[in-house]
């Protein structure tokens, strides 16, 4: 499947005999809660997800946004009503990138047919597309997660791909730099790391580049198809949107997704930190 559905062919699957399950998986760094956001109104038969709560594991060593255990995610994906023969739809009302850790997660975990929804609520409403306040309470589940099926990062290999071939880091470029960190204990970033940043995925209109402008953007950061690549952010959020891209872009093989991030790595003092614009 395509990591990304429109508006409109999402429309259309919804009014299907068997529409895809939608989930809802509107976040932000500082707040408000997404959940605020989604009791006032979401797509209809969406069910929301907490990126803290149900896309994540407990933070701590592993960084702020760990992944979660797969018997806890196969428990979270069966109450949202995830059969292992869905279609799966999420969005987030931003840049795409919150909906891109669902998708990740769903494909790690082995379920292949899951996209984004391209524009995510902002594009929905502003089509005037139906929305409501009631909550939907989904039949059980019977996904089975199997973890695995995407490529992950630690926090050595991390550093040695830095070094050695490409890693992109998805945060704003003030963040990359060190010139802010607003939550982390350290700011700059991994030594050689390439900066990337997850907003740049998108055109004026608000919807996802094509697929030629991405494949441009990341060939000019040094990506080639014989080059391993890999991604990672401040927790494993939204370096997710990297790896997605890069399918959207036309790679054949998977970025590694580096989990722990910089919430992991800059929290370990043997860790070296590299700042200004310019991979050191």
């Amino acid at each position: 499947m395509h990591p990304l559905i429109s508006t409109s062919e999402l429309a259309s699957r919804l009014t299907s005999t068997k529409p895809p399950v939608v989930l809802d998986v509107r976040w932000r760094l500082t707040g408000p809660p997404g959940h605020e956001s989604y009791s006032e109104s979401h797509l209809p038969g969406a069910v929301f997800l907490s990126i803290d709560d149900d896309l994540a594991g407990a933070p701590g060593e592993g960084g702020r946004h760990p992944l979660p255990e797969p018997a806890d995610l196969q428990r979270t994906l069966r109450e949202a009503g995830i059969r292992d023969d869905s279609v799966v739809i999420a969005y987030d009302d931003a840049d795409g990138s919150t909906a891109a850790r669902a998708w990740w997660l769903l494909r790690w975990a082995g379920h292949a047919d899951v996209a984004v929804l391209d524009g995510g609520f902002a594009a929905w409403t502003e089509e005037d597309r139906p929305v409501t306040a009631e909550v939907p309470d989904p039949e059980p589940g019977d996904i089975v997660v199997t973890p695995g099926a995407m490529p992950v990062l630690g926090i050595d290999a991390a550093g040695t791909l830095a070094r050695h071939s490409v890693l992109l880091d998805a945060r704003a470029p003030e963040r990359y730099a060190g010139d802010t960190e607003p939550v982390d204990p350290r700011a700059g970033h991994i030594p050689g790391a390439v900066n990337a940043p997850f907003a740049a995925h998108l055109g004026e209109n608000g919807r996802w580049l094509p697929a030629d402008e991405l494949a441009a953007r990341f060939t000019a950061l040094g990506v080639t198809d014989d080059r391993p690549v890999g991604a990672y952010c401040g927790s494993g959020v939204t370096a997710s949107s990297v790896v997605l891209a890069l399918e959207a872009a036309g790679r054949r093989e998977p970025a590694a997704l580096y989990p722990g991030s910089w919430s992991q790595w800059s929290r370990d003092p043997r860790r070296p930190v590299a700042t200004g614009s310019e991979p050191r």
